[in-house]
């Protein structure tokens, strides 16, 4: 299915954007050495039901997974990248951390995943691998606007990471969303420019470039969700909601102001 949201809908998007984007801010600002996963989860548990919202993921069972997800936002530390399952571990100096979160509310929902290290110690390979899918997203919402097609933000995303070294996965990638997560159509990490589904204003896509160090390929861990690198490797993802309006793109999950 494909979602074309009326203007009262997409009021209803911005808003559920900076939803999402002053949650991450929050749990990224407490996410310190010693900060157990668990402790995350609850925290943003607590914000989500403080905003009257919903978790787009705690009653999640694709066909992919070993659902429901149980938990209110994906944590992926080092080697894991999507679907990070929280779980009992405390956070070290210079792990590399990603926090993914969707969250709805009047009616629709909104997708967005950051980056970063913990602490004090940053290798210089992880900083570029995590700025290299920041990158690779302002690249893709550069080429997203009305009259263009999926592909166009494909290829510009595949370009930035293909540049930068990394392999690309083609299994997981960008989506539609609107009044559920997972929309079509998907968005590939890669593609060719001119193809794909029209870019109609709109439509809320979320943009997740997400790459490992030196592989293309996942293993999926024993708790059935979270997806790790198969050599072990680094990984970093970032994401934004956008919405295709008549004069380019908009992004939806930025902190509110203050």
């Amino acid at each position: 299915m494909i979602e074309i949201l009326t203007p009262t809908e997409l009021a209803h998007a911005r808003g559920t954007g900076a939803l999402v984007a002053d949650i991450l801010r929050t749990v990224r600002s407490r996410s310190t050495v010693g900060t157990s996963l668990l402790d995350i989860d609850r925290w943003a548990k607590d914000l989500i039901v403080e905003a009257e919202a919903q978790s787009c993921y705690v009653d999640y069972a694709p066909s992919f997974g070993r659902g429901p997800f149980g938990h209110y936002i994906c944590t992926a530390v080092n080697d894991a990248v999507l679907h990070g399952l929280p779980h009992d571990y405390q956070l070290a100096d210079g792990d590399l951390l990603t926090l993914d979160l969707a969250v709805s509310r009047n009616g629709i929902a909104a997708d967005s995943a950051i980056s970063f290290i913990v602490g004090d110690s940053a290798p210089a390979e992880s900083v570029a691998m995590i700025e290299a899918t920041e990158r690779a997203l302002h690249a893709g919402i550069a080429a997203a606007g009305p009259g263009g097609h999926v592909g166009d933000i494909s290829h510009a995303i595949g370009s930035v990471l293909d540049e930068a070294g990394y392999p690309i996965n083609t299994e997981f990638g960008g989506h539609g969303i609107g009044s559920t997560m997972h929309q079509d159509p998907h968005v590939s990490n890669t593609g060719r420019p001119g193809r794909g589904c029209p870019l109609r204003p709109g439509l809320l896509l979320a943009l997740e470039p997400w790459v490992m160090a030196d592989t293309a390929e996942l293993v999926t861990d024993a708790d059935g969700w979270t997806l790790r690198s198969a050599t072990g490797c680094r990984t970093a993802h970032s994401e934004h909601t956008i919405a295709i309006t008549e004069d380019g793109a908009e992004i939806l999950t930025l902190p509110s102001a203050g």
